[in-house]
């Protein structure tokens, strides 16, 4: 009787201290860097989804360089077919992601450049249309991946911080990576004209 006593104490005593070690602080966590990464992935499926659009505006409107309408669908695709598991967001990973978007970032950029061009083009309404909405997409992934950034600092901290790396090594909880500037981001770009 005693032994069992003993047992059912522990067990409260194991319970409490549980409960207490941030375990359930850690799941919030995760589950909001899951959140905001849903978010991230949720604007560059959005602009993946204007691309086609984008192009086929183009094409109908100009005798334009084929190469880099190439270019926007080919990295449109990579770049849709590169996902994380939430669950798995190592440094490798994220680099992989970001150097597919970055990609696509970049044809898209040239595009858009190309287009200046053809005057005929930029003045159809469909064309503006896109653009714009194109420009507010790319201004909704800068906040979704600022929010996410914002989400693993706070996540990784905590797994960090004592006691809860105690916590978070028994039951598994690792740091998550974060978005970084692509390379060479620092430097201006030179506009020639």
């Amino acid at each position: 009787m005693k032994k069992v006593v003993l047992v059912i104490v522990g067990i409260l005593v194991l319970l409490v201290a549980v409960s207490g070690c941030g375990y359930n602080g850690l799941v919030k966590l995760d589950e909001d860097v899951k959140t905001k990464w849903a978010q991230v992935e949720t604007q560059y499926q959005r602009r993946s989804d204007l691309i086609p659009n984008l192009v086929s505006t183009v094409k109908g409107a100009a005798k334009f360089e084929q190469g880099t309408l190439t270019q926007v669908i080919e990295a449109r695709s990579k770049a849709s077919q590169i996902t994380i598991d939430p669950d798995k967001l190592t440094e490798e990973n994220m680099q992989k992601y970001q150097a597919a978007q970055g990609q696509l970032s970049q044809a898209l950029g040239k595009l858009m450049v190309l287009t200046e061009n053809y005057p005929e083009l930029k003045a159809t309404q469909q064309f503006s249309e896109l653009s714009a909405q194109l420009e507010g997409t790319e201004n909704r992934i800068t906040v979704a991946r600022k929010d996410f950034n914002e989400s693993v600092q706070t996540y990784n901290t905590k797994v960090r911080s004592f006691p809860n790396n105690l916590t978070a090594g028994i039951f598994g909880f690792s740091q998550k990576a974060a978005f970084k500037a692509d390379a060479g981001a620092q430097n201006a770009p030179k506009v020639e004209f």
